[in-house]
């Protein structure tokens, strides 16, 4: 327990010491070193804080890696999708302000989460706010600040170069690029035999949302969507009850095949394993608002993501099997609340789909082999009312089928699922007291490790086939794309929007 102020000054003291040590305050960042030298002594107090704290939270092991920090900022944190607003704030002071503070609101909720892991006593989320808020009006003012930030305010790929280059990947390419393409041959005939009307070889488990949750109508959520018009950076600003709306508005349906344990989806928790374990009787789908960016406005994106206990073996020394597994689905909406276009993948970020309507339209891939876009299926416009279903393989999980269905209900006898902000996944209670991450501070989920890191790394995505947190999904093995890249759908469709 890091809770009394002695453990906290001595972990001042060693960080002090061992930044004299190897002679690193000459190079502590602008404005950093400029806060903690402050003639403000409420400044001082404030940047010794978040050098306190960091210290405590590095120690323990227990940094969220959702957001990356931005250097020389300690009350920023910054995503792929905010960093793509550097360059404008940079022009206007109003914009500069107002990014600012959504890197500061990035801070806060990962700080939330790490003081609760740290159980850091007198180290509260309400000094953070304040102190963050502080040296945010300190900074904001600051010419030279301004200035570095939007570089500082980048974020780094999720790809490690050394493998790359150690892996010899200009030619350990090549063999991937088959694998890739027979995967994607292999995936497409699962779509298509699905399609053919033959029914599943395998009991089917149907999950459904809420049935009394309340729907938005495509007016609703346009009118919804037109705050955005307000807001600098055109993101629509929603509150709980709302959101919670526009959840179950667009919420799917999940068909699994289900054979055995694991392909039950539920509740993820801490239990006596060092990895988290499912509970099957709860059936829950966690889910996260996004956002992406296409002609220069700011699109909605709804999150929906299952989890199931593991991935079984199909065969003794099955490289792709390990402890959990899931899917993530992902909506993307018009400004009047259509679906345009949904995309797909398992949070290790692997086998990434997509889904366009005949809103978004295919743009051609560079002359490269590097992974662009896959598109195993199309959808037809969801219409007011409607539903989108999933049919999930049994044991891989793999996705074999998407399509449409009027109602609420999945067809047949079906459970319902209730829903949780994956932020909760951040910070979840302990059998014996205290909170723990289910991400381990490289991103990971501990425990969910594939063999298939042992073949695959010379492609630089580091660990593989694991679970990892949002914000760090590399989801092609050729080239480089991320799940999160703020212009992953502008790069890849043109959209109909008006």
């Amino acid at each position: 327990m890091l809770s009394s102020r002695s453990v906290q000054q001595g972990l001042r003291l060693a960080c002090a010491a061992a930044l004299l040590t190897l002679g690193a305050c000459a190079t502590v960042p602008h404005p950093r070193i400029g806060h903690l030298q402050s003639a403000d002594a409420t400044v001082r107090e404030c940047a010794q804080w978040f050098e306190d704290v960091d210290a405590a939270v590095a120690a323990a092991g227990v940094r969220d890696r959702e957001a990356a920090p931005v250097s020389g900022f300690p009350y920023l944190r910054s995503t792929r999708f905010l960093a793509a607003f550097g360059p404008a704030a940079t022009l206007d002071d109003r914009l500069r302000r107002s990014w600012m503070e959504l890197m500061r609101a990035a801070d806060q909720r990962a700080r939330e989460a790490e003081l609760r892991n740290l159980d850091a006593g007198n180290a509260q989320p309400e000094v953070a706010q304040r102190c963050g808020a502080l040296l945010l009006r300190k900074d904001h003012a600051d010419a030279a600040a301004a200035a570095v930030l939007p570089e500082r305010a980048q974020v780094a790929d999720a790809y490690v170069d050394w493998q790359r280059v150690a892996g010899l990947y200009a030619l350990t390419r090549i063999p991937f690029a088959g694998g890739v393409a027979q995967w994607h041959e292999e995936a497409q005939g699962m779509f298509e035999r699905s399609r053919s009307g033959a029914a599943s070889p395998h009991p089917v488990a149907r999950y459904h949302p809420p049935q009394h949750a309340a729907r938005y109508t495509r007016q609703d959520v346009a009118q919804l969507l037109a705050r955005a018009s307000a807001d600098p950076f055109g993101m629509p600003r929603l509150d709980a009850a709302e959101l919670a709306r526009l959840f179950a508005t667009y919420a799917p349906l999940f068909e699994v095949e289900t054979t055995g344990p694991y392909d039950r989806l539920g509740e993820l928790r801490w239990g006596d394993a060092e990895y988290p374990v499912i509970d099957p009787e709860r059936p829950v789908v966690y889910q996260r608002l996004a956002h992406t960016r296409y002609d220069g406005r700011t699109l909605l994106q709804l999150v929906y993501m299952i989890w199931f206990s593991e991935r079984p073996p199909a065969q003794p020394f099955d490289l792709l099997a390990g402890k959990l597994d899931g899917l993530v689905w992902r909506v993307t909406l018009a400004p009047d609340g259509q679906p345009v276009l949904f995309d797909t993948m398992h949070p290790c970020g692997c086998y990434h789909m997509f889904f366009p309507t005949p809103a978004a339209a295919p743009l051609p891939a560079p002359d490269t082999a590097d992974e662009w876009a896959f598109i195993p299926a199309t959808l037809p416009r969801v219409g007011e009312g409607q539903r989108v279903r999933l049919r999930l393989a049994t044991r891989t999980h793999y996705l074999v089928d998407v399509d449409t269905q009027l109602g609420d209900s999945a067809t047949g006898p079906a459970m319902q699922y209730s829903t949780m902000d994956e932020d909760v996944l951040r910070s979840l209670p302990l059998p014996g007291g205290g909170f723990r991450s289910i991400y381990a501070e490289d991103a990971l989920v501990r425990g969910s490790e594939r063999m298939e890191r042992l073949l695959f790394w010379p492609m630089g995505i580091p660990s593989a086939g694991a679970m990892r947190q949002w914000g760090n999904h590399a989801t092609a093995f050729l080239g480089r794309r991320h799940f999160d890249d703020a212009d992953l759908i502008a790069q890849r469709f043109r959209l109909q929007l008006d």
